[in-house]
Formats: structure tokens, sequence, C-alpha cells
């Protein structure tokens, strides 16, 4: 059978590789640059941890798992609150703690296996998780496909237009462009929507920033400017910011069902069992350092990024040296300020037009699992629980616990919409009678046949 992919140890030609980093590179970077921008933090710092990141993750993980990490959403809001009573130092005293509490869930991992997770989550519920994980994003792309990006509460035809004219390119060229260019279609349908922008609605796109952003940024000012290492470790010294982080130290345990269930749909997408090869204490290895590491250079926490797996799916280029050059070029940029700038200026319509397909990608992962398990869904508990998963999830249901004060600071802390899906679905699963049902027929059959050879 003929091999129609690029396996993560094979690199392309430097005529390849090179636009097929900058996809990845493109993928991530509006939500990246975002989060900093909300939380006061430093863009460049923001860039150069993502890269600098993404790199100690493939190195943990021995090249063998094509994700990229950028900037975290589940910490902004925890982030604003400490860094507003007790400074941006203790802010990222509480990033750096995060990061550890995944280092100590790792070394859990490895001693105890992943088999229990194979009770915990079946195919079944997996897949529902995989669904909300890209749907549950969809209001984003939508969002951003619809409104103004001078003014998001408003809804514009412009807008529509740009990404309608993006998404039509992308998927062009996905599916009837042949040889390369049929593995950059998210890359082209950027270029396109953007020169699009620029020639139909030009006041989208404010090149006030690039006239202001400098060409480069000396490393010694990247410290002095940029970096928070001297806030962070006076924090520290300072026993109130200790308390104060402690805000910020239980998110990491709703971004870990995040984190895993990124892992089991770049696994889906890739045919392998990662939890198992290189392993899911490696992944949360890497990822936990990657957040502790992002937050002595000044920037968010990190996680794997929903979009580049979707890039990784559409692409089937699953190649570590194209993720790791994507995060060079954000280590570069992150010193090039008229680069970063110009990126910035990317309308959010394209964003919206390109995000539109990459979400919707990882759901119909999540759909592909329940064909190849043969999940049954005139099984009453099949449906149940997928049901409840599917509508919590995309619906956003979530646990919010405000005011919660610790010490003088007031916060507020958040199990999002994925963290509540797989927990109920991991509950259900536990307490309902009937578990085999959650594994499919295809899964079964195999058991099966092994009972009887033995």
């Amino acid at each position: 059978m003929e091999k129609n992919f690029v396996d993560v140890h094979e690199t392309p030609a430097i005529q390849k590789l090179v636009p097929l980093s900058l996809q990845h590179l493109f993928a991530m970077f509006g939500a990246t640059v975002l989060v900093p921008l909300l939380t006061g933090l430093d863009v460049s710092a923001a860039l150069l941890s993502s890269g600098l990141g993404t790199l100690l993750f493939l190195l943990i993980t021995k090249g063998r798992v094509p994700n990229y990490l950028g900037s975290s959403f589940a910490f902004i809001g925890p982030i604003i609150s400490v860094s507003a009573s007790e400074g941006v130092g203790a802010a990222m005293l509480g990033a750096l703690l995060a990061g550890l509490v995944y280092v100590i869930i790792s070394a859990i991992v490895l001693k105890s296996g992943v088999d229990f997770l194979n009770k915990l989550l079946p195919p079944m519920v997996i897949a529902s998780i995989i669904i909300v994980i890209g749907l549950s994003l969809s209001g984003v792309a939508v969002n951003w496909a619809l409104k103004d990006p001078l003014n998001p509460d408003v809804y514009s035809n412009q807008s529509v237009e740009v990404a309608f004219v993006t998404l039509i390119v992308t998927v062009v060229s996905m599916i009837f462009f042949r040889g390369f260019f049929s593995v950059i279609p998210v890359l082209t349908g950027m270029i396109v929507g953007y020169i699009y922008s620029i020639i139909r609605f030009p006041q989208m796109i404010d090149f006030q920033i690039v006239k202001e952003a400098s060409w480069f940024i000396k490393p010694i000012d990247m410290f002095d400017k940029h970096m928070l290492t001297t806030e962070l470790l006076a924090a520290m010294s300072n026993p109130g910011a200790w308390i104060a982080a402690l805000v910020i130290v239980p998110v990491a345990l709703v971004t870990l069902a995040e984190h895993i269930g990124h892992l089991l749909v770049t696994g889906n997408v890739m045919d392998r069992d990662l939890m198992r090869k290189p392993g899911l204490h490696r992944t949360l290895l890497g990822d936990g350092l990657a957040t502790s590491l992002a937050a002595f250079i000044g920037g968010p926490p990190n996680t794997t990024y929903g979009e580049n797996i979707g890039v990784l799916a559409i692409t089937r280029v699953y190649s570590r040296n194209v993720i790791g050059l994507a995060a060079i070029f954000a280590i570069i940029f992150a010193f090039i300020g008229k680069i970063g700038a110009v990126l910035m200026t990317i309308p959010k319509p394209v964003l919206g037009g390109v995000t539109i397909i990459l979400f919707g990608i990882i759901a119909a992962q999540g759909v592909r699992m329940y064909v190849e398990n043969q999940i049954d869904f005139s099984n009453k508990r099949n449906m149940v629980i997928s049901a409840i998963i599917l509508v919590t999830g995309i619906g956003g249901f979530r646990l919010e616990f405000p005011e919660i004060t610790i010490q003088h600071i007031v916060a507020n802390l958040t199990i999002d919409n994925i963290a509540m899906a797989t927990f109920l679905g991991i509950v259900l699963h536990a307490v309902l009678p009937g578990k085999e049902s959650a594994y499919g027929s295809k899964q079964n059959e195999g058991n099966q046949a092994a009972q009887k050879a033995s």
C-alpha cells in the first residue's frame, strides 16, 4: 500500500519545509498573541516562550508527538486577577507552579501506567470528547468570521466575505490542488485572504503598528524590557505572592483534560497510540516544563494547540522538523518586531475562515473514531453518555467559583466545558451498567477472538 503521509522522523525538502512550517506558525499566531494582549503580558515574550516550549516538548517526547505549544486561554482570568492584586511576578509564580503540577502528575502516570485510562476513557467517551474539543471552538471561529475586526460586537458582511473567500481557497487547495500545494492549504488560504482583504477592505488592517514596531529587539533588551525574570524572583521571596499564586495552580487540573484530549486527537490523526509510545508521562512532562519555562521568560502558560492538530490532519505531514522549524520561526520573530507586527495585522475574518475547517476537522476525527470502533448508538447507554458529553461540552456547560478569596486576593476559578464534559463522561461510564458497549463492536470482537485463541 502506498504511504500517503510524511512520518515524524522524515524531513521534507527545504523548499517544502519552510512553507509547511510557516503554515503551522500562521495557524497558531492569532490565538497565541491574543492571550498576552488580554493579560497584559508581552507579545514578544509569548512568541519566545511558545517557540522554546515547543522545542522542549519535542525533545522530551523524543520527537514522536508533532504538537505545537502556544498560549493557554484557561489561565487568562486568574493571571489578570493575581496581577492586579499582587503584581505580575506573583502571576508568573503561579504559572511556574502550575507547570510543576504537570510534572508531578507525569511522575504518577509513569509509575502507574496508562492502562487505567482505557477503563476510564473507552473509545465512545474519547470520540465524544474529541468532537467537543473541535466543536466547542466553533463559536470562536464563527465570531471571527462574522464580526467586524475593528468592532467585535458588530456583525459585518465585509468580514463574512473575507472569511468566505479564505475558506473557499483553503478547501479548493485541499481538494483540487496536486503536489506540494495540496499540503499547504491553510497557508494558501490565509495568504489569499490577507491579500483579498487589503484590496477589498483596506480599513480592516492597521499598518500603524507595523510602522511603530522596531526592526530588531536586542537579546539584552528582551531580557530587560520583555522578560519578567526579576519580578518572578522577587515574588519567590514574598510569602504573600506564594499564597496568591495558589489561585492559578488549580487551573493545571482543568487543562489536564484538554492535554489528554489533544494527545488522543493527535494519536487518532496519526493512527498510533501516543498514550503508550512515547507515553502520556512524557507529553505531560514536556507540557509542564514548557509552562514553567514560559513563566521564567514572562510569557503565558503553554498548551498544545488544536489549530495545529487540524493542520496535521489536513496535510498528513507529521514531521517533527516541520514543527521544530515553526518553533524556530516563532523565536526569530520574537526578536524581529516588524515581522511580528505584520502577522498581528492578519484580520480576524481571515483567521475565522481557516479555523472553521481546522476545528471542524478535529470534530470529524471523533466521528471517525465512532465509525472505526463500530460504536452502537441503538444502545441507550451509548446514546445517553455521548449526548450528555456533546451537549455540555459544545454548549459551554461549566462550573464557576466566583470570588474565591486567598489572603486578600479575590479571584474566579472556572472548570471549563471540556473538563466538565470529560468528567461527566468518566463518571457516567463508571456508574452505568453495560460498560462493554462503550468499547464498540470492533474491540469486543477482537477480545472474543483473543479469548478463543487462548
